[in-house]
């Protein structure tokens, strides 16, 4: 069985020794010579019984996809189990899981009654939890959230930084800072991310705007008329230019021809963005008169800002 030399920083290898890890491979290995455990050895390759598996508490999944469970199961029965699950024994002489959850559950479905598994040794909840998160988010498809949430208690549970973190995972800082982002984002957002109804890249774009309202409303659009991720990020960037006042500076002849722009419209532009889901340009002239702008970016769009207009004349007629 092959070890994995970790290239961690100090720190982090105070707290996982190199010996802790399993190496990940693609590499089919003949399971099928794999002897039952002994009940007393670590760092073993052993079959041990399904039923004495126990959940893993840290399994940063928050749920499964059966799609992709049926064809994990599809390709065991084809191909053999070709990664063993990773436990660590308890008290009680049985096992706690600490990767593969995927894995375990569709062979307890095939109906498998033994599993092949590495059995390694960990002594602290601490170990424990850094290990499950770290393994899975190497080894499992873990959507945006998901990743990001367990980054988040690698830093807050197991007090690993950031460096320490990508260092193990093999990505780079920005990437981790980028993740645990997401988390801000509100819920519907968040639970968007993990339903599949928009991609990490949307959700990038949207995190860089810091407007609950406008986020929601762009979300909508995003599901109702499947905008790209390029047109989101330029929506966003419109609408951040408009909201920080980035504005062209008006020449007094100009003035007196366009009109000019005051705090109380950006105000008056920043509600209307929001009923309208677009962006919104507004100009008052000297003598009290003016005009307000509404951009569209598609026919789609444009119908649906007359459907708005329609129910608002409606609600005033």
């Amino acid at each position: 069985m092959g070890k994995i030399k970790t290239g961690l920083g100090r720190g982090l290898d105070a707290l996982i020794k190199p010996q802790d890890f399993i190496k990940n491979t693609e590499t089919t290995e003949d399971l099928s010579r794999v002897k039952d455990d002994d009940g007393k050895q670590v760092d073993v390759l052993a079959k041990i019984s399904v039923e004495f598996i126990s959940r893993n508490p840290y399994q940063p999944r928050f749920n499964i996809d059966p799609v992709s469970l049926e064809e994990l199961k599809k390709s065991i029965l084809t191909n053999g189990l070709i990664q063993p699950i990773t436990v660590r024994r308890t008290p009680d002489h049985k096992y706690q899981l600490i990767s593969g959850e995927r894995r375990l559950n569709a062979c307890k479905e095939i109906g498998f009654k033994e599993i092949p598994a590495y059995i390694i040794d960990v002594d602290s909840d601490e170990l424990m939890l850094a290990l499950a998160l770290i393994e899975n988010i190497q080894r499992e498809k873990l959507n945006a959230i998901e990743i990001g949430t367990a980054y988040k208690r690698l830093m807050d549970e197991c007090h690993l930084t950031q460096e320490l973190i990508a260092d193990r995972v093999g990505k780079d800082r920005t990437t981790i800072a980028n993740s645990i982002r997401l988390l801000k984002l509100p819920q519907k957002v968040q639970d968007a991310i993990v339903e599949e109804k928009i991609s990490s890249g949307h959700a990038r774009a949207l995190i860089n705007l810091d407007n609950e309202a406008l986020q929601l409303q762009i979300l909508n659009n995003i599901i109702s008329k499947n905008l790209s991720v390029r047109k989101v990020e330029r929506i966003v960037r419109e609408l951040n230019e408009g909201i920080s006042g980035k504005t062209k500076k008006i020449s007094q002849k100009d003035e007196n021809k366009t009109g000019v722009y005051t705090p109380n419209l950006r105000e008056v532009e920043d509600r209307l963005r929001v009923t309208f889901g677009t962006k919104v340009s507004c100009v008052q002239r000297k003598d009290g008169t003016g005009e307000i702008i509404l951009e569209f970016y598609s026919n789609d769009e444009l119908e649906r800002l007359i459907e708005l207009f329609e129910i608002i004349g409606k609600n005033y007629s």
